[in-house]
């Protein structure tokens, strides 16, 4: 009976130590690179502090630290407001079952919205596209307008058209569709590209993150290409740069063929 009830009370411990291990894991993920990481780092040593002086029976800086503590809570809400809501958001976006292309469909995707864009760049015309992932972006297809129509380079050459009424705004695609077009998207809040950047640019940041979409988009003053994902922009220095960028992010590799 005691082996029995000290087996169960140790599985439930390590059940417990893992769940946490898992949360504060997937917290550090979240934060890391923002400002939010090095809060956490100083929060940490307020909380080592504490405990050691409790050990050391500092009752003093041990009563200072507990009314900190009590205090502090207000003042992380605060500080941690946009990270705890684009969270949320990303918590109530995710969706079970996702069915996506083919390899060989998704394929023809990447290559029409290369296509797409080196045309745009070519003739000097800005856009900005994101393509959704696991996280849906009903939010932002409502703040367009409706177009459910396949993806073709010819289509979103015409939709980032000057002449075009969808041109202002961006794109959304959603597997070999594009759902809507003249969306609005949220700047990034990260004060490192606020000031140097464009619009389309914070716009790019912005939604990749507060959601896992994969943004391409051309910038009207300088022609350039960037893609932009989890928060960052990566190089794109030719065509197949960009297909095999676009590959790597929206290709998943399927179980079983891992080399």
């Amino acid at each position: 009976m005691n082996i029995t009830f000290d087996i169960y009370t140790i599985i439930k411990a390590a059940l417990e130590i893992l769940i946490l291990w898992l949360v504060f894991y997937r917290i550090l993920l979240f934060v890391e690179g923002t400002r939010s990481f090095h809060v956490l780092k100083g929060i940490a040593y307020l909380i080592i502090a504490f405990f050691l002086f409790q050990v050391l029976g500092l009752d003093t800086l041990n009563w200072l630290l507990t009314k900190i503590f009590a205090i502090s809570v207000i003042g992380v809400l605060v500080i941690f407001q946009p990270e705890l809501r684009q969270g949320l958001a990303r918590l109530g976006q995710q969706h079970l079952f996702n069915v996506g292309l083919e390899e060989s469909e998704m394929m023809a995707v990447c290559e029409d919205i290369t296509t797409a864009v080196y045309r745009l760049s070519k003739n000097r015309l800005g856009c900005i596209i994101a393509i959704e992932r696991e996280l849906k972006l009903k939010t932002y297809i409502e703040s367009g307008i409706e177009v459910d129509a396949k993806i073709s380079a010819e289509l979103l050459q015409s939709i980032f058209h000057t002449s075009s009424p969808l041109h202002d705004g961006g794109v959304i695609s959603r597997g070999d569709r594009i759902v809507a077009a003249s969306c609005l998207f949220p700047l990034t809040e990260n004060p490192n590209f606020s000031k140097i950047i464009g619009t389309r640019h914070r716009a790019a940041l912005g939604l990749t993150e507060q959601t896992d979409a994969v943004v391409v988009m051309v910038s009207e003053e300088t022609q350039e290409i960037s893609v932009a994902e989890n928060g960052r922009f990566i190089p794109v220095v030719n065509r197949e740069r960009l297909i095999s960028i676009l590959r790597d992010l929206l290709l998943k590799p399927k179980k079983g063929n891992a080399a």
